[in-house]
């Protein structure tokens, strides 16, 4: 009875399409070591899972979004406007811990934010984000002046603790793997995952189902939020000091890491480890091109070029499961 039960919670936190985007992940970590056998030592390894953290947080809660077909393009302004408010609060007194805790909150209400526009104008998420992008961004420059928020007590617990390692791994490793944990088993597991799930999939019959599609809306985008405050606290610990202009792109990485991990954009389905581990294979191959010597200005062209290789390749896979599906039927 016990082994039957861990394999059904096994089957819930993992799915076979996620060994997919592991194998490729570990092709591409190989064939960059075989070129760069320096690449393979576990501090880089580790470096560049933790550099991969702060984008992954954010593709945790991008996945929830893409599996009830909606978009947040505000999570990198709201990151760094989470950093922002939460290092102006420190600098003026205020115990980091709470600053921090100040900071998730204020993500989360931007998010909630976020919904509520949506639903008081009717118009889609993606529509509202772009234009909360801008307003979230202009906000932390505002309230900056433009500038980095520095002279913070570094030598506080929180900049310690949060900014350190336990068992020779980063803060914010753990607390990557942690979140993607809890919610896996949310998706999979809790109601509300399954209503999340039954909106992507025919938002129609939720709605006949007596599903209330407006406030899951504000819940999912209020929990991007708070992940987008989450992983710019976690930011604030590593570099102790708020910069306006991080974060810059986190929106199309978060989307990225999602899709390139197999959450498709058609709804009705997400994977939250495989959206951790999309945004490992882009940091994977930042941290190669910088092994390379290839220009940081390439970057962005070798995302494009990974996010159109996982889709052509999850449109091939996919078409091939239906076309053995209907030779079978």
């Amino acid at each position: 009875m016990t082994s039957s039960r861990g394999r059904i919670v096994a089957g819930r936190i993992f799915r076979v399409d996620e060994f997919g985007v592991i194998a490729a992940l570990v092709v591409l970590v190989l064939v960059i070591g075989a070129f760069q056998p320096a690449f393979l030592h576990m501090a880089q390894l580790i470096d560049v899972v933790e550099q991969a953290a702060f984008v992954g947080i954010l593709a945790c809660g991008m996945t929830y979004l893409l599996a009830m077909r909606e978009l947040d393009l505000s999570v990198g302004s709201v990151y760094a406007l989470a950093i922002i408010g939460a290092a102006t609060l420190i600098q003026s007194g205020v115990d980091p811990w709470l600053g921090a805790v100040a900071g998730v909150a204020l993500g989360c209400f931007l998010g909630v934010v976020n919904g509520i526009i949506c639903e008081a104008i009717k118009i889609p998420s993606i529509i509202t984000t772009l234009g909360t992008l801008s307003l979230y961004r202009g906000l932390a420059l505002a309230i900056s002046d433009g500038k980095n928020v520095a002279d913070l007590p570094r030598t506080h617990s929180f900049f310690r603790i949060v900014g350190g390692e336990v068992l020779g791994v980063p803060v914010p490793v753990w607390v990557l793997l942690a979140t993607a944990l809890v919610l896996t088993i949310v998706l999979r597991g809790t109601r509300f995952g399954t209503t999340v799930r039954s909106i992507g999939s025919n938002p129609e019959a939720a709605r006949f189902s007596g599903i209330s599609l407006p406030r899951t809306r504000i819940q999912v985008l209020a929990l991007s939020g708070a992940l987008a405050g989450l992983s710019g606290m976690l930011t604030l610990a590593f570099f102790a000091s708020g910069d306006p202009t991080i974060g810059s792109g986190y929106e199309l990485q978060a989307i990225a890491a999602a899709i390139i991990g197999g959450t498709p954009l058609r709804g009705g389905s997400g994977t939250v480890w495989g959206s951790v581990l999309g945004a490992v294979i882009l940091g994977t191959v930042a941290s190669g091109l910088v092994y390379f010597g290839v220009p940081i200005n390439w970057n962005l062209f070798a995302t494009g070029v990974v996010i159109l290789l996982a889709v052509a390749l999850d449109s091939l896979l996919r078409r091939r499961r239906a076309a053995t599906t209907d030779f079978l039927l």
